[in-house]
């Protein structure tokens, strides 16, 4: 509860402009992207510099008040949503370049900058920023840092953490630290820059990043490759990596998937295949040229049944914006949609998305499946109505045996949308009690008043494994 002596502390710092406990705004933050997750804060502030946040803070940590950092709000598990109460901090005025400095390859830039924005401007100078999450079009890079956000470019590329090279962040008692640097090289101490990147919100708040910039490539091709059979799109992937190629993209799309995209996009993708994969590579001309033909050849071996180069740079555009409006195509067929994350090891695709579909039958339900079959990321996505609450049972009971699917072939809870609180109570499947005692640990060292985004990545209880109910 927000006393008015905090409250007063809070509109001392940020002026009255920028702090608000009225109802409507409230409301506007009290979720995220994550369906049923809904609480309202106490007070929505938005500091304007690096010095309120650290007063911010510490107003925060004396009065033990939650706080949520929030970017855009697309957060998929629940991360963002102040089921706790408590204060949520905006940066709409911490939405800056601060730098491009062409000499070391690198950009320092404040959490609430657009992912697009970024990667637009590095661009006209000729660089490259690759992480390319769905979202990128509204998405903040605080929020892709604190997620570890991902993107169609993974594979060849790397995620958010591979990029950030050091922080400006602010801890729970109002302290300000930077950690790593303009660097090629670092290890002077613990990797501080990389234990916040991916923690949620829960152990601090990122005011400034520096991100390392690559060459623009010279060139890139896209393709997309047709099936009749899962199985042989897997083993397409496999065959790929093993002959030592990795793409630039490599995006599976399943029948019902295709089916959607096709009716919301309109740009002639095949709705009488089982999959397609989406495949793209980058670089210098020749090298796209042979690996473009390699893939080729290696799809065609493995029984695809249509093998398309995109002749221009439209068309090929055209095919990356379909499957990057997968999930809006799939959120037309219901009120309700969850998007999910199982990852599993590229060698098992082909049983992953078998068992989701087994899974989909058993519990009667419309799940579409894509994702990054390059990484093994793949996002069944479940169209479905809150409101009727004997399916949103099955639903979660089905995301339950997807999940322990995932664990059991060598994968993951999660591979990019983070653990928030939808996931929680999952991760112990993961990491067993002493991982999730060793984060415990961590967090408490960190935030001993638990102030920062409670409720987030430790659940109050561990769901049982749904292997006991069979």
């Amino acid at each position: 509860m927000l006393s008015n002596e905090a409250k007063q502390k809070l509109i001392s710092i940020v002026t009255e402009e920028n702090f608000s406990d009225s109802k409507t705004e409230r409301l506007v933050y009290s979720y995220d992207a994550t369906p049923n997750f809904q609480s309202l804060p106490d007070a929505v502030v938005s500091p304007r510099n690096t010095k309120e946040v650290s007063e911010i803070l510490k107003v925060c940590n004396e009065h033990k008040l939650p706080i949520v950092p929030r970017g855009s709000g697309t957060n998929l598990c629940a991360g963002t949503c102040p089921t706790q109460g408590g204060i949520v901090l905006l940066f709409k005025y911490m939405n800056k370049i601060l730098e491009i400095d062409e000499e070391n390859l690198t950009v320092t830039v404040q959490p609430g900058l657009i992912t697009l924005d970024l990667i637009n401007a590095v661009e006209e100078k000729g660089l490259f920023y690759p992480p390319d999450p769905s979202s990128m079009k509204i998405s903040t890079i605080g929020g892709n840092i604190n997620e570890n956000s991902g993107g169609l470019r993974g594979l060849k590329y790397g995620v958010t953490r591979d990029y950030v090279i050091a922080l400006e962040a602010v801890l729970p008692n109002g302290d300000i630290i930077r950690t790593g640097g303009k660097l090629a090289k670092d290890v002077a101490g613990y990797d501080l820059t990389r234990l916040m990147v991916g923690s949620e919100g829960t152990l601090g708040v990122i005011t400034e990043a520096t991100l390392k910039l690559i060459p623009m490539p010279e060139t890139r091709k896209t393709m997309l490759v047709h099936y009749h059979d899962l199985s042989a799109a897997a083993k397409s992937v496999s065959k790929i990596i093993a002959n030592k190629i990795i793409p630039a993209t490599l995006e599976f799309l399943d029948q019902p998937t295709l089916k959607v995209v096709e009716d919301f996009a309109r740009i002639g993708l095949p709705t009488d295949v089982e999959a397609v994969l989406l495949i793209e590579q980058d670089g210098p001309l020749e090298v796209v040229e042979r690996d473009i033909q390699k893939i080729a050849e290696i799809c065609q071996q493995e029984k695809a049944v249509s093998v398309k180069i995109a002749a221009t740079e439209a068309e090929a555009d055209a095919l990356r914006t379909a499957r990057r409006a997968a999930l809006s195509a799939v959120a037309r067929l219901a009120p309700t949609t969850i998007l999910e994350d199982a990852t599993v090891p590229r060698s098992e695709i082909a049983n992953m998305v078998k068992a989701i579909n087994e899974i989909t039958e058993k519990y009667q339900l419309t799940i579409c499946t894509f994702g990054h079959a390059g990484d093994g990321n793949l996002h069944p996505t479940c169209a479905t109505d809150s409101r009727n609450h004997e399916e949103m049972e099955r639903v979660e009971k089905a995301f339950a045996e997807i999940f322990e699917k995932a664990i059991e072939l060598g994968g993951t809870i999660t591979g990019e949308h983070g653990v928030g609180e939808m996931k929680a109570p999952y991760l112990e499947w993961k990491l067993k009690k002493e991982g999730i005692a060793a984060m415990k640990a961590i967090k408490q060292a960190f935030d001993p008043n638990n102030i920062m985004n409670p409720g987030k990545v430790f659940a109050k209880e561990t769901r049982k494994r749904v292997v006991a109910a069979r």
